[in-house]
């Protein structure tokens, strides 16, 4: 397909799911998690910091994002000075109220989850240690069921993402360090959702960054394939590259191509892929700025060609990116930003690739670590982490501009999120 053909589908959304008035119930499983279900009430009290509670915004919902689950994670460890519980399981209701359907306690440090292909099974990093985790999907509840932990063969794993036949849980361990070299490890994922051993790990290489503290070796933050599920990169944030690779049928990484080569000390963290165009944006850390590449697949390489602030011309003091995603139309990109607390948004010229003029938006609260833009693209959610707080931003579909925000939940130091239809 051409960029001209590929750029006439730009404008058509993910189809939307009706609104669910059901709430699901949750009943108790012997998980070897301790859990908490919380049901029934609209609006539930804050007991404690990181008690999650339900706050009403009067907010006017699309029928995109209503009746759809969120699984959260939130860090948890006093290292992290981190006041969360572990994951949570939502509902968007109607009134656009955040309704609690299952906490699982205990949890360390969930800092990012995926879903296989079928959203049978959910998995989670621990951030900071060395394992992942594997959770089976009621069918009829959307709840979590614990079925067991996997060492992932590296230290603080940062990003996990799921191949395109769901036999394969790929993960970015981002540490050398106590013995463990950074890499991008390959665990295989049975029919019931169990991780065996790692099969492959492909240590990351190169001269590093000159950052004297965030750059001492190579840091691999993301696993994102493109939407094809062919091609896979790997920001890597202390070697100031990404790198492309390709997974086999057995289970075995290759390099897919040269690795693109970002400025010195920027940092490269987290990459999207354009849906339809031959595009990728990457946001950088440590500047932060957002590039824009153009993707040959077939040569397996991405190739910089332009370089745009990610915050304000005006902000003058310290930020750091944190989070880059495209709508589902393929219009706007988005990036976060944490230190000017913002989320960026520009819209993407579908002929070029390029960005063009970007606008900003409050995040809600501190730290905004990680947003996820809601089914439909209506509007997107920020986690900030410092402020123990999830808002909600609308997004005007014409310009891709943010209303806004508006807080839907409060919850102890949340990370990350990802959506799913509920149960009918």
């Amino acid at each position: 397909m051409s960029t001209r053909e590929a750029a006439k589908r730009i404008g058509t959304g993910l189809a939307g799911e009706g609104i669910d008035k059901r709430i699901a119930s949750a009943p108790r499983a012997a998980t070897g998690i301790a859990r908490r279900t919380m049901l029934g009430s609209a609006m539930l009290a804050v007991t404690a910091l990181g008690t999650s509670r339900l706050i009403a915004g009067g907010l006017a919902m699309d029928n995109t994002t209503t009746g759809q689950l969120v699984y959260i994670g939130c860090r948890t460890t006093r290292e992290r000075n981190a006041r969360g519980n572990g994951i949570t399981v939502a509902r968007i209701r109607p009134d656009g109220l955040w309704q609690i359907v299952q906490s699982l306690d205990g949890i360390v440090n969930p800092a990012f989850l995926a879903f296989d292909q079928q959203r049978r099974f959910l998995f989670t990093v621990h951030g900071d240690g060395n394992e992942v985790s594997a959770f089976a999907i009621d069918a009829k509840t959307g709840t979590l069921g614990f079925i067991g932990k996997q060492a992932c063969q590296g230290k603080n794993p940062v990003h996990l993402a799921v191949d395109p036949t769901s036999k394969f849980l790929l993960v970015a361990n981002h540490l050398t360090v106590d013995g463990f070299v950074s890499n991008v490890a390959v665990l295989p994922i049975g029919d019931d959702g169990r991780l065996g051993p790692v099969t492959d790990l492909a240590p990351l290489t190169g001269p590093i960054g000159p950052h004297r503290t965030e750059q001492p070796f190579a840091k691999p933050h993301q696993i994102c394939f493109d939407p094809k599920g062919a091609l896979i990169a790997v920001p890597d944030k202390g070697l100031d590259r990404v790198f492309t690779l390709r997974l086999d049928a057995s289970g075995k990484l290759q390099p897919a191509g040269t690795p693109m080569l970002s400025r010195e000390g920027a940092g490269p963290r987290h990459l999207a892929f354009h849906p339809v165009l031959p595009f990728a944006y990457i946001v950088d850390e440590l500047n932060p700025t957002i590039v824009a590449a153009r993707v040959d697949a077939a040569a397996g390489t991405l190739t910089a060609m332009q370089i745009v602030s990610a915050v304000r011309d005006d902000f003058t003091g310290t930020s750091r990116g944190s989070e880059i995603a495209v709508s589902p139309d393929g219009r706007h990109v988005f990036a976060s930003n944490r230190g000017s607390d913002t989320i960026a948004s520009f819209p993407v010229d579908p002929a070029t690739g390029r960005l063009g003029a970007g606008s900003w938006q409050t995040s809600g609260g501190r730290t905004p670590r990680f947003f996820a833009v809601a089914p439909g693209g209506g509007a997107l959610f920020t986690a900030n982490e410092d402020s123990d707080s999830i808002c909600r931003l609308a997004i005007d579909p014409a310009t891709g501009r943010l209303a806004p925000p508006v807080p839907v939940m409060t919850t102890g130091s949340p990370t990350c999120m990802i959506f799913a239809p509920a149960p009918r």
